[in-house]
């Protein structure tokens, strides 16, 4: 333990939820996946939609690459542990001068996880300023289980508008600037939030949300998630496939039947999903 972060990063990150800006992958590394991105998205003829949006990792070679990206594993190992499953990815994009914002929540009261151990990595594939609508956090607000209303409303990224019924102003909350390659740790417990892109460029990110193997989906019969590190002797969770070539139609095939499970958990909640069908 303690081989990526520092001990005083890990005790941050037990004390206060968070952790940030950690080395993730090189300043070069992100400007070419966020090349192939939006060369994605040209061929598209649109931004990425919803669907391709989560789980990326089981359609494209490189977003797989980022998630399994050493370094970064090791540091998630530092905090969960050396099993490790990579429950969903997920595209996080602002558009230059755009009202969209990501209202104040905490991840664990929709995803349907048993435990709190997992964690988020928010990895910057453009700059992510304050200007840009970078991710704020509530320090501490880990240890405890926070009220939400569902808004729905338009400019909200999130599924179901989620905002938090506190004063946030009275929890002092920190922002999380990154610059194009570091990444934020966040715990899944861990209320966070960020504003509009106010920037003349997108504020492009990818969140990695990884757990340790013993962890159960609660919301659903069936789900899926990929072992990037060590055993997994629960088989909780189908394991996805590592994609061979970008969108290979075998990757699309489970790409949709995993996706019909995630957007089931996040849109409605408690109601059990059985297995789906390609």
């Amino acid at each position: 333990m303690g081989t990526a972060l520092t001990e005083d990063q890990i005790a941050h990150y037990r004390e206060h939820g968070f952790v940030s800006p950690v080395s993730a992958i090189s300043n070069d590394e992100a400007v070419a996946a966020r090349a192939k991105l939006e060369a994605h998205e040209a061929l598209r003829g649109h931004p990425i939609d919803a669907v391709e949006r989560s789980k990326s990792y089981v359609l494209f070679t490189w977003v797989d690459a980022i998630m399994r990206n050493d370094g970064l594993l090791d540091a998630v190992e530092d905090l969960i542990g050396p099993n490790i499953l990579c429950w969903n990815s997920i595209f996080w994009i602002k558009e230059a001068n755009t009202p969209s914002f990501v209202g104040w929540h905490q991840d664990l009261t929709y995803w349907g996880l048993d435990n709190d151990e997992l964690v988020t990595v928010w990895v910057a594939l453009s700059p992510a300023s304050e200007a840009a609508g970078c991710m704020s956090v509530l320090p501490g607000s880990h240890l405890e289980l926070l009220d939400h209303v569902e808004t729905y409303h338009d400019d909200n990224l999130l599924s179901r508008g989620q905002e938090l019924t506190i004063d946030i102003g009275d929890r002092n909350p920190a922002p999380m600037p990154l610059e194009t390659g570091q990444a934020s740790f966040h715990n899944v417990k861990s209320a966070h939030g960020s504003g509009p892109n106010t920037t003349d460029d997108r504020r492009i990110g990818l969140s990695l949300h990884y757990m340790p193997t013993h962890t159960k989906q609660l919301l659903a019969e069936w789900d899926s998630a990929a072992l990037v590190r060590g055993v997994d002797e629960f088989n909780h969770f189908e394991h996805a496939p590592r994609p061979t070539a970008d969108l290979h139609p075998d990757a699309v095939a489970f790409h949709r039947k995993a996706s019909k499970t995630l957007r089931q958990i996040v849109y409605e909640g408690a109601e059990k999903n059985v297995e789906p069908t390609l």
